[in-house]
């Protein structure tokens, strides 16, 4: 048994490992004779070690010893350089990962929610708990605490959102000025800032902390943000099989125009971004709603997917999904399904998009079908954070 055998037999085992290793790795630079001259004290030492010979294994050892000093000389810095070597291969192999296998995205939105959670926020009118309890939130839920005190009495007058320098830079912030000449800094980005905190509590929603004003002591921002869902998407699938309505699925906005806007992409009308939402409609397809629910082709939507979003069917108390709705709040174009008589017949290579939370989705009855070439995969697995206020949050997406 293996951790019966003496330590002597385990060393030159490792002896004759790494002289192998070595030999490998200069063959085709050293001279015969050098070859020559490992191999016969590698052959040596494993007829030492077989014969169990303590005294024999030890002076082969040395001789390896000797022969690598000659001529595997350390180079300078040697240990940085290897250690160099693992960090780029390592990055090499995630690189490769992401480029064809699995991406990972956050969710910034809450179109397809409940299915996927977006940036969420909540007042409070209790301080943020002790150390331990925030350290556990944000592991398990995403979650970041704000407690921002006015420091006179004051009132908003600029909302913006900035990254801050040094190592702050990569982190995006919401700077939050004031009548006093006072500034805040809330480290967060400020759409979920402002639904979080722009609304006192009795109030009904404002959308803006600018104008609010406060009492000296008084919080400007005081509760939490949960950080969108992280997900991965499956980047290998559809180069070998056709996307399936249901699936909820990623793709790039970039060559999506919107008749009559001048501009490329969906709102907020960057040329080139990602979405995900779920695939409604495949080519060919003929869509209809009739709130709060879908249709294919004449026929009520059957999958698993929509029957979830139009009847809720986990019955579950913490079920918010609504159904599908007519009404998107932008344009009403032959795509926008804008009443239950109005029908939309897919074009080839295109696919048709809808947000699960269909009341606050810009999706395709806003602007229009998604390309094939558009296409990027499905997406595949919540990886982060692992539970939410309705429980367990981690796993495959449905």
């Amino acid at each position: 048994m293996f951790f019966l055998t003496p330590k002597f037999i385990k060393q030159g085992r490792l002896y004759i490992k790494e002289a192998e290793k070595r030999l490998a790795y200069n063959r085709d630079r050293w001279t015969p004779e050098v070859i020559s001259n490992f191999e016969g004290e590698i052959e040596r030492l494993t007829d030492a070690v077989k014969s169990r010979d303590e005294a024999a294994v030890k002076v082969h050892e040395q001789s390896l010893d000797k022969l690598c000093g000659q001529h595997c000389p350390l180079a300078p810095n040697a240990g940085i350089a290897e250690n160099v070597e693992v960090i780029l291969v390592a990055i090499i192999v995630a690189l490769g990962i992401r480029t064809y296998f699995l991406q990972p995205f956050t969710i910034p939105t809450s179109s397809m929610y409940p299915t996927l959670n977006g940036i969420t926020g909540k007042a409070t009118t209790e301080e943020p708990p002790n150390f331990l309890i925030r350290a556990y939130q944000t592991a398990a839920y995403g979650r970041t605490w704000h407690n921002v005190i006015a420091e006179a009495d004051e009132t908003v007058t600029n909302v913006a959102e900035e990254k801050r320098g040094g190592l702050r830079r990569f982190f995006t912030y919401t700077r939050v000025d004031t009548s006093a000449g006072n500034t805040y800094w809330i480290n967060e980005a400020k759409d979920p800032v402002e639904a979080a905190f722009g609304v006192k509590h009795g109030e009904g929603f404002r959308g803006t902390l600018v104008g609010k004003s406060f009492h000296k002591g008084e919080p400007i921002a005081r509760g939490y943000t949960d950080t969108g869902d992280h997900v991965f998407v499956d980047k290998f699938s559809y180069h070998f099989r056709k996307p399936t309505r249901g699936e909820v699925f990623v793709f790039l906005t970039e060559h999506i125009n919107i008749p009559g806007y001048g501009v490329s992409g969906p709102p907020p009308m960057k040329p080139s971004q990602f979405y995900i939402k779920r695939l409604a409609g495949l080519p060919g397809d003929e869509l209809r709603i009739a709130a709060p629910e879908l249709f294919h082709n004449g026929h009520r939507a059957e999958e698993p997917g929509f029957v979830r979003v139009m009847k809720g069917s986990d019955q579950s108390p913490w079920n918010q999904y609504r159904g599908y709705s007519n009404t998107i709040g932008h344009r009403y174009d032959e795509y926008s399904l804008a009443s239950p008589d109005m029908a939309f017949r897919v074009p080839e290579q295109k696919y048709f998009a809808l947000g699960d939370n269909s009341y606050n989705s810009s999706d395709s009855r806003a602007w229009g079908t998604v390309p094939q070439e558009n296409l990027m995969g499905p997406g595949f697995l919540v990886y982060w954070p692992f539970v939410n206020d309705r429980g367990s949050h981690f796993g495959l997406i449905k």
